[in-house]
C-alpha cells in the first residue's frame, strides 16, 4: 500500500468518525475498521463512473450493514458523487443527504434502503439475478453490453439474520457468479462479543450453500483483499464470500476491538487520539488531504474512460442489433408498449365464477405476451397462486434466460430479492404466496414503498375462505397491516375485471408497490365492474332516490354478499347504495368532489362488510355505521360453513343495514 492509499483510507476513517461526531449520534465502529476493503473495492475494481450514478452497466454496491452509513458517504464525497464536506457535517441532521441509514432515492449513488439487518443482502441476490437475466436477454457476441458485479458489504448482525441465510442458500442453488459479499468479521455486536450469541463457523455455511470462500486475515492488508476480489471475479460458477477479519473502531486506540465503538460516537478526546494515532492534523475538522482528491479524480477519470467504452459499444450494438435495442429501451423505460386501458381483449372474461387468483393467473399471461420484461415466481405455491408465466421458461441454476423464478420457501429473501431486481432496472419483478405469509414479507413490502419502487406482490387465499387449512392459514389483520403501509397500495378485487385493474395499475405503476389480494374460492363476474375500479371505490348499484337511504361498502370476495343484499333491501323500501372498495389507497387519491360522489357526508347510515379485522374501516363507515369483520382467527371447516358462522351472509347484512337505517332516522 503506497502513502496515497493509505492516506486515502485514513480519510474514510476520519471523515467517517467526524460525522458520527458532529451529530453526536450513529455508528463510527464499521467505517473504520472496513475503510481498507472498502478503498480497495471502490478504486481499483468496482466499475462506477460518478458523473452518471446510474450507468447502466456499473457495478452496484450495497451496505447490507447500513448502520455504518458513513462509510458510504466519506466514499461518496472522495470519489466525486456530489457529497460535499457540509453533508458529512450534517450527518443524521433533518431533511441532510445523509441520513443515518443509506436511502434509496434521496442520496446519489446509493443503490438500495437498508438498515434492516440482513435486507441489503437479499436485495444484492435479486440484483445479481437481473443481471444475469438481462446478459443471457441482450448480450450478443461481442457485445456484453450486459457484465456487471454486485458488490455486498454484510457485517455480523447480517450473517445472524434469517433472511441472509434464506437468500444465501438460493444464491448458491442459482450459481450467481457475479455476486460478491465481503463479510466485515469483526465479531463486535451492540451487547459485546459475538461469542454470547453466535459462535458458528459462518466460512462451512456458505460453503454447504455452495458458495465460495475466501478469507482474509488483515482487513488492512489492501493487496490481499485486491487479490481476492480478483479470486471471486474468476470464479463464475458460483458467488463468493469474502471474509474479511478487521477491527472494529480500528484507528482509535481507546476503543478499537469493543463494543463501545460500535453505537456511539468516539468522544472529542478520542477523536483526537485517533488523529494522532493515524498522523492526521488535529487542527482541521473535516481535512482531506490535496493529494487524496488529486488521486480520486485519477480515478474518477478511469472511470468516466470506462462509461465511455462502454457507450461507444452500445451505439456499435444498436447498430447491429437494432430491435433489441428498442426493446432495451422500452425494458428500461418501465413503459408498458401496449395502451391495455384501450384493449378490449385485456376486459373481457368468461362470464363464470371464478377464483380471483385464477383470474389473476388469466390475466399474468395475457401480459406475458405484451409486457416482455415481467420476471418473478412464488415461494413454492405457484400452482396454488396461479403465478407460472405459460411459455415463459424457467430461471434455473442451469439456465437463466426464463421469466419463472422459484424462491423454494423463503418468502422473505423471495421479496428482497424481487426488491433488488426492482432496484437494477430494466425488469417489471413480482412475487407471490399465501397472503397470511406476508406476515413474513412485512419488513421488504415497507422497504418497497419507502423507496417508491413498483414491485408487486401476489397474496392468494385472502380470508377465512381458504376453510379447512383452519385459523393458522386465514389471514384476518393482514389487510389492515397492508394498508398501513404509507405509498403501499393494495387491491382486493371482487371478479376478474377488478383484477384486470390492478394488475393495469401494478405494471404500470412507477413509484408505487402493489398488493394484489386474491381468493381462493369462485366469485361470480359483475356486470357492473370494470376500469372504475381504478379510482379505487365505485358505485356498483345505486338506488332510483337523489340520496340512498344506505350505503353498502365491500371488498373483494364479500362485494357478491353486499349486492345481494341491497336488492333484499330494496324489496323492504330501502334505498340502497352498493359500493365496491378494491383499492383505499386509490380512492383517497382522487378529488374531494369524486369522494363526495361515492360516499356523500350527509348518508350517515353505512355498512362496511369484510372478512378481515375492521381496523381502519370506520375513517368511512363513522360513528354512525357499522361494519361485519372478523375479530377473531377464523377457525378450520368448509369455507363456506365458516362465513355463515362468523356472519357473512345476505341476511345478516339485511338485518345489520336495517337496524343503522333505524338508527340513522
Amino acid at each position: 500500500m503506497n502513502q496515497v492509499e493509505n492516506l486515502s483510507i485514513n480519510a474514510i476513517r476520519v471523515l467517517s468518525a467526524e460525522g458520527v461526531q458532529a451529530a453526536n449520534s450513529g455508528h463510527p465502529g464499521l467505517p473504520m475498521g472496513s475503510a481498507s476493503m472498502a478503498y480497495t473495492l471502490w478504486a481499483k475494481h468496482m466499475k462506477h463512473n460518478p458523473q452518471d450514478a446510474q450507468w447502466k452497466d456499473r457495478d452496484r454496491f450495497i451496505l447490507s450493514a447500513g448502520h455504518g452509513s458513513m462509510l458510504v458517504y466519506s466514499l461518496l464525497h472522495l470519489f466525486g458523487y456530489g457529497l460535499t464536506i457540509d453533508d458529512l457535517k450534517n450527518f443524521r441532521q433533518l431533511d441532510s443527504k445523509t441520513p443515518g441509514h443509506p436511502e434509496y432515492g434521496h442520496t446519489v449513488g446509493v443503490e438500495t434502503t437498508t438498515g434492516p439487518l440482513g435486507q441489503g443482502f437479499a436485495n444484492g441476490v435479486g440484483m445479481a439475478m437481473a443481471e444475469s437475466y438481462l446478459a443471457q436477454k441482450f448480450n450478443k457476441p461481442g457485445y456484453e453490453i450486459v457484465d456487471h458485479y454486485t458488490y455486498v458489504l454484510s457485517g455480523d448482525g447480517c450473517m445472524m439474520e434469517g433472511i441472509t441465510s434464506e437468500a444465501a442458500s438460493l444464491a448458491g442453488t442459482l450459481k450467481l457468479g457475479k455476486l460478491i459479499v465481503f463479510y466485515d468479521d469483526n465479531e463486535i455486536s451492540i451487547e459485546g462479543n459475538t461469542d454470547i450469541a453466535f459462535r458458528e463457523d459462518v466460512n462451512k455455511r456458505f460453503e454447504a450453500y455452495d458458495w465460495q470462500v475466501l478469507e482474509i486475515a488483515d482487513g488492512n492488508d489492501v493487496e490481499s483483499i485486491s487479490k481476492a476480489i480478483e479470486k471471486a471475479k474468476a470464479e463464475t460458477g458460483k458467488p463468493s464470500l469474502i471474509v474479511v477479519k478487521t477491527e472494529i473502531g480500528y484507528g482509535c486506540p481507546a476503543k478499537q476491538g469493543k463494543e463501545s465503538a460500535h453505537g456511539e460516537p468516539l468522544g472529542e478526546d478520542n477523536l483526537k487520539c485517533t488523529k494522532e494515532f493515524l498522523n492526521w492534523p488535529t487542527d482541521k475538522p473535516f481535512f482531506v488531504p490535496d493529494e487524496v482528491y488529486t488521486h480520486m479524480e485519477e480515478i474518477k477519470q478511469k472511470n468516466i474512460k470506462a462509461m465511455q467504452a462502454w457507450e461507444t459499444l452500445f451505439e456499435s450494438y444498436q447498430k447491429e442489433n437494432p430491435e433489441l435495442a428498442k426493446e432495451w429501451e422500452l425494458w428500461y423505460s418501465g413503459e408498458v408498449k401496449e395502451d391495455l386501458l384501450k384493449d378490449e381483449d385485456f376486459w373481457k372474461f368468461a362470464d363464470k365464477p371464478n377464483a380471483t387468483r385464477s383470474s389473476s393467473g388469466e390475466v399474468l399471461n395475457r401480459l406475458a405476451k405484451i409486457v416482455p420484461n415481467l420476471i418473478g415466481g412464488s415461494a413454492d405455491l405457484a400452482p396454488s397462486n396461479k403465478s407460472d408465466m405459460k411459455d415463459r421458461g424457467d430461471f434455473t441454476t442451469e439456465d437463466h434466460s426464463g421469466s419463472n423464478l422459484h424462491f423454494g420457501v423463503r418468502e422473505f429473501a423471495m421479496a428482497a430479492a424481487v426488491n433488488g431486481m426492482a432496484l437494477h432496472g430494466g425488469l417489471k419483478p413480482y412475487c407471490a404466496t399465501f397472503f397470511v405469509f406476508s406476515d413474513y414479507m412485512k419488513g421488504t413490502m415497507r422497504l418497497s414503498a419507502l423507496m417508491k419502487i413498483p414491485a408487486i406482490y401476489i397474496l392468494t387465499h385472502d380470508s377465512i375462505g381458504v376453510g379447512e387449512d383452519g385459523p393458522t392459514h386465514e389471514p384476518i389483520e393482514q389487510l389492515a397491516a397492508a394498508r398501513s403501509i404509507p405509498g403501499f397500495t393494495v387491491f382486493r378485487p371482487a371478479d376478474s375485471k377488478e383484477v384486470a385493474a390492478a394488475w393495469y395499475y401494478a405494471v404500470t405503476s412507477k413509484d408505487r408497490p402493489t398488493a394484489l389480494v386474491l381468493t381462493r374460492q369462485n366469485l361470480p363476474l359483475l356486470e357492473e365492474t370494470g376500469k372504475d375500479a381504478l379510482k379505487g371505490a365505485y358505485i356498483l348499484k345505486d338506488s332510483d332516490k337523489e340520496q340512498p337511504d344506505i350505503i353498502l361498502m365491500a371488498t373483494g370476495s364479500e362485494v357478491e354478499l353486499i349486492y345481494n343484499a341491497a336488492q333484499k333491501l330494496e324489496e323492504k323500501g330501502i334505498a340502497t347504495r352498493v359500493v365496491s372498495m378494491p383499492s383505499w389507497e386509490l380512492f383517497e387519491q382522487q378529488s374531494e368532489e369524486y369522494k363526495e360522489q361515492i360516499l356523500p357526508k350527509q348518508v350517515r347510515a353505512r355498512v362496511a362488510v369484510e372478512a378481515a379485522s375492521p381496523f381502519g374501516w370506520h375513517k368511512y363507515i363513522g360513528l354512525d355505521g357499522d361494519m361485519i369483520g372478523m375479530e377473531d382467527f377464523g377457525a378450520s371447516g368448509p369455507g363456506p360453513k365458516l362465513f355463515e358462522k362468523f356472519g357473512f351472509t345476505v341476511d345478516n347484512v339485511v338485518e345489520k343495514a336495517l337496524k343503522v337505517v333505524e338508527n340513522n332516522k
